[in-house]
């Protein structure tokens, strides 16, 4: 019967999301709806330009998002999910980091 097939999918996703469900877990999702933010920005901030466009907002809900999720993969003591955020991190703080050198430079340049 169809049904059973769908019985041990179902007792899944239960201990997944329901049974396991902590703050930790909340946190998780926080952080990833954060770091999906992102590519929303990114988004809404291409369409009205009508050109590709990766705002400032982006690097920093990047920033907020990788930070939350390596916290949660120390916690998950994931090496992998510790390595990719890791890095992803020291990118975001160097992209933001030469937005902030190319406005001083702006602004030096109108004095």
């Amino acid at each position: 019967m169809m049904v059973e097939v769908f019985v041990p999918i179902v007792a899944w996703f239960r201990v997944v999301f329901v049974e396991q469900f902590n703050g930790w877990i909340l946190l998780g999702f926080l952080a990833q709806a954060c770091f999906t933010m992102r590519f929303v920005v990114q988004w809404v901030a291409s369409e009205r330009a009508k050109r590709s466009v990766v705002p400032v907002a982006f690097w920093f809900f990047s920033l907020f998002g990788g930070f939350l999720l390596l916290i949660y993969a120390i916690q998950r003591q994931d090496p992998v999910f510790i390595a990719g955020q890791g890095m992803g991190l020291v990118i975001y703080v160097r992209n933001l980091w030469l937005i902030a050198n190319e406005k001083k430079a702006a602004v030096a340049d109108t004095q």
